[in-house]
């Protein structure tokens, strides 16, 4: 089996790369503002109970924090439906990037509630499920037919 590529799958490199940037780059970044605005030294994850600021810092790093956990996640939907459907996957990732950021942002704002401004990046999340589960049942249903 050979791997074919076309120059759709660049798209899905692109949403890759951009992924990195704003989870690993700008969120890293803006959590190492809080802990210098907030004073919230290393290594300490969260500020600590009783810390003046304790619900504004903690919730930007929960708004990174949350978004890391998923990465592992999205990184596997997207590449896997990307290999199928690249486009698709490209226009599904974006929309999940964009929720992630609003979602970041909205939490950024010390409101926890904040970060449901970012709830319509599921859509992307699960656009992107949705392609890996129809590529499975196509690959599966060969298998069924008698």
């Amino acid at each position: 089996m050979s791997l074919e590529l076309s120059p759709a799958h660049g798209a899905v490199l692109g949403v890759v790369a951009a992924a990195a940037v704003i989870h690993n780059g700008w969120m890293a970044f803006k959590v190492g503002q809080a802990r210098k605005k907030y004073n919230v030294a290393y290594p300490a994850l969260y500020a600590p109970a009783g810390h003046k600021n304790e619900k504004e810092f903690n919730c930007i790093q929960r708004g990174m924090q949350n978004s890391l956990e998923n990465l592992p996640t999205f990184y596997t939907l997207l590449l896997t439906a990307g290999y199928k459907y690249p486009v698709s996957a490209s226009v599904a990732g974006a929309v999940y990037l964009l929720g992630r950021i609003l979602y970041f942002q909205g939490y950024s704002t010390g409101d926890p509630k904040g970060r449901y401004r970012g709830g319509f990046g599921h859509f992307g999340e699960f656009g992107l499920l949705g392609m890996v589960i129809r590529w499975s049942v196509e690959l599966l249903a060969p298998a069924f037919k008698a």
